[in-house]
């Protein structure tokens, strides 16, 4: 699996090597054959509010913009965004710290290429846990 991580902020500390990892990590605990390739990109939140506007049609920003383009079953192409900004809002506001929001981000993002949803409570709920049981 060819990870690529590109860090387009300058408000956060990104360790590429912890975030291979724990990406190798989930793709093991759910048994995904690691073949492909996944851009993970962290930007600021005026970066993200685009890409949210032009492919969700969503004022505003947000945590995580995950784009599958493959065929999950064979082969993952995949893009992930990440907004730096909004780790540190939610690092604040839930008491964490802004890279444990990151890893997060990075799992929901992965969770999200491999088919998991999180529009239902019942979806909301597995993809907490799942996020939980990689993170923490």
């Amino acid at each position: 699996m060819k990870i690529t991580i590109k860090n387009l902020q300058k408000k956060l500390k990104i360790y590429p090597e912890k975030i291979r990892k724990l990406v190798l990590k989930i793709l093991k605990g759910e048994k995904v054959k690691e073949t492909g390739w996944i851009n993970i990109c962290f930007v600021d939140d005026p970066v993200i509010k685009k890409f949210n506007a032009r492919f969700h049609k969503t004022k505003g920003s947000t945590d995580v913009l995950a784009f599958n383009l493959g065929d999950q079953n064979k082969v993952i192409l995949a893009d992930i965004m990440i907004s730096a900004d909004t780790a540190l809002k939610h690092a604040k506001r839930f008491r964490t710290s802004a890279e444990y929001e990151l890893y997060l981000y990075v799992a929901h993002g992965i969770l999200h290429i491999l088919g998991f949803g999180d529009h239902s409570p019942a979806q909301k709920k597995l993809m907490r846990k799942k996020e939980s049981e990689y993170v923490d």
